[in-house]
């Protein structure tokens, strides 16, 4: 291990050591000082905008001038900082009520009342009032998306949704627009979301500290639903939602929650509590008999996953020359949906019109995904109403539930069975590995036992890995990749197009980490992620679960082998086309719609 090389710095009269390309920020922290921030998100947006985290500091008793911002001083050798002098609160202080006197200050009616991060720093600083008073921005209201809601008269102007979408994502739809006063994060020309290059990945709402972004809510959909006594609704968890709904209840970040979670449904008053896992597993027996059709009887490949719908979008405006080889596969979510009412509707005698098919997911792209003309099937929507992990948690709330308290329960039958590998759905590489465990067993004839693909796990960008298999009696060696982040998608479809990389298969997520990091899943504020990663923490409670699990493949999955039995028959068949498959095309027009 490298010697790391330390600078000597004093902090608040605190002798503190600490790597030499830390920041006053980080140095303070180190030292169990905490120094107030706003625009800060580490390794993502280190700007200083916000002037919220500034301090007085001298070198070798060579006063700084100004109060300079700590999240963007390097610590020097002899640095003298004071956090906390009557200059630095008074400044602090005057650049929050600032920030406040051009902000839309109806905080009890806010989507982010309680997890707004503005709002607990002034009642840190004990702000009761705002000073100033003055003109303020003309709000605006873009709610034109199926996905998002962007609020101006909520922006603080910080400047984290903009660094996330460009250089995290490596799309860049939200700049600054306009100047001085009139500054405002928006898409180019003011133009809606809707209107514009945005995959609805919701990542910019994960970055924003109060609501000026945040998910489109059918909460009170889905209880009208409820409540007409002519409806059957049922509902489906997707499985990263399970790894973060206990934090809507101050569980730490990670905390498995299934049980729970099924019992709070129940509670709400769905007619039957499904879980997407199911039609994970029945993914992968048609996106695996998909690929190896692809690879033994000479079809386009690389094949690459199609279960996150923000990649996909994302494919279809940008890398269209990529769209066959996208798998035809419709979502988790989308199989289930269209099964429901199809299979599940026969079964039961129940008269798919009546009924609503709800389902809660990590992810606020799924909400545009649901609406998508293709994703029906003789007429009946497969998903009607899509809610995310927070919208669940908001539900949870309102129906007065104790959700610590509550028993584990489990799902309902017929659609509710599902095994490890469709668990891990949730996070990168778990669709790549889940898919090679039932591959690999189909190609050797054999019960394998190591079935932990470790090569395609963890939170590397992109990575890499192979497996040898008999392809046509002959052994071949099976090159995947992963990627996760649409900029780390963007360099693996580079390096295919540009001739680099030769891939069999490909597994594609928009968000960053997976759907245990989607766009829907509990806000993690700034402070918080400087000592926990959500995208890590979510994951391992994913892989605790399929660990636990008895059935850890795909193809053993009980009643997903039923389904083939008596109505599919067999995987890629006639039927199965038609209710588990779809199509893409590519996406020409970025411009408002009329």
């Amino acid at each position: 291990m490298e010697n790391v090389q330390k600078v000597n710095v004093t902090i608040n009269g605190i002798a503190v050591s600490v790597p030499k390309d830390y920041t006053v920020l980080l140095a303070a922290k180190a030292a169990g000082i905490d120094i107030p921030t706003l625009c800060y998100l580490k390794d993502i947006n280190e700007i200083a905008a916000c002037r919220v985290c500034v301090v007085e500091a001298d070198i070798n008793g060579v006063p700084m001038r100004n109060l300079p911002a700590s999240c963007v001083l390097q610590v020097q050798e002899g640095m003298n900082i004071r956090t906390n002098t009557a200059k630095v609160r008074k400044a602090v202080r005057n650049n929050v009520e600032l920030i406040l006197a051009n902000h839309n200050r109806e905080c009890l009616t806010c989507r982010r009342n309680g997890s707004c991060e503005l709002q607990k720093l002034c009642d840190e600083l004990g702000i009761a009032d705002v000073p100033f008073d003055g003109a303020k921005r003309k709000a605006v209201v873009d709610d034109l998306s199926h996905s998002i809601i962007r609020d101006s008269s909520k922006c603080i102007l910080c400047g984290r949704c903009i660094s996330t979408c460009k250089n995290v994502q490596g799309i860049g739809v939200l700049d600054f627009t306009n100047r001085g006063f009139n500054t405002e994060v928006a898409p180019a020309f003011d133009y809606s979301m809707r209107d514009v290059d945005c995959v609805f990945c919701g990542q910019c709402i994960n970055a924003c500290p109060v609501a000026a972004l945040r998910e489109k809510p059918y909460i009170d959909q889905v209880w009208e639903a409820i409540e007409d006594p002519d409806k059957f609704v049922v509902v489906q968890t997707a499985p990263a939602v399970r790894a973060a709904l206990g934090e809507e209840f101050g569980l730490p970040v990670g905390t498995p929650v299934t049980g729970k979670m099924v019992a709070a449904l129940r509670r709400i008053g769905f007619d039957k509590v499904f879980d997407t896992n199911f039609s994970a597993d029945l993914t992968i027996l048609e996106e695996g008999t998909e690929l190896l059709n692809r690879v033994t009887k000479g079809g386009t490949l690389p094949m690459i996953t199609s279960c996150s719908p923000g990649w996909i979008r994302f494919c279809e405006i940008n890398y269209p020359d990529f769209l066959d080889n996208l798998s035809t596969c419709k979502s988790p979510q989308q199989m289930f949906g269209a099964l429901v009412k199809s299979y599940y509707a026969e079964k039961f005698n129940i008269d798919p019109k009546k009924i609503v098919s709800v389902s809660v997911m990590p992810c606020v792209s799924k909400k545009t995904e649901a609406t998508r003309p293709e994703m029906e099937v003789d007429g009946n929507r497969d998903i009607d109403i899509v809610l995310t992990t927070r919208e669940l948690g908001d539900m949870i709330k309102q129906a007065r539930i104790n959700f610590l308290a509550l028993p584990d329960e489990e799902d309902d039958s017929i659609l509710g069975d599902y095994t490890g590998a469709a668990v891990i759905f949730g996070t990168t590489g778990g669709v790549m590995e889940a898919a090679l465990r039932t591959v690999a067993d189909i190609l050797t004839g054999e019960n394998l036992t190591s079935i932990e693909y470790d090569d395609v796990r963890g939170l590397e960008g992109v990575k890499e890995a192979s497996v040898t298999l008999p392809i046509n009696g002959t052994p071949t060696e099976i090159k995947v990749a992963v990627a996760h982040g649409t900029a780390n998608a963007a360099k693996v479809l580079d390096a295919v197009r540009a001739g680099e990389k030769d891939y069999h298969f490909i597994e594609v997520m928009a968000c960053p980490g997976g759907c245990v990091h989607g766009g829907g899943q509990p806000h993690v504020s700034a402070k918080a992620r400087l000592d926990v990663n959500p995208k890590a923490n979510r994951a391992n409670a994913l892989y605790s679960e399929d660990e636990r699990l008895v059935l850890r493949k795909s193809h053993d999955n009980p009643e997903v082998k039923k389904l083939y039995e008596d109505y599919l028959k067999e995987p890629n068949g006639h039927l199965s086309h038609k209710l588990l498959h779809t199509h893409y095309h590519k996406r020409e027009v970025y411009c408002p719609q009329e």
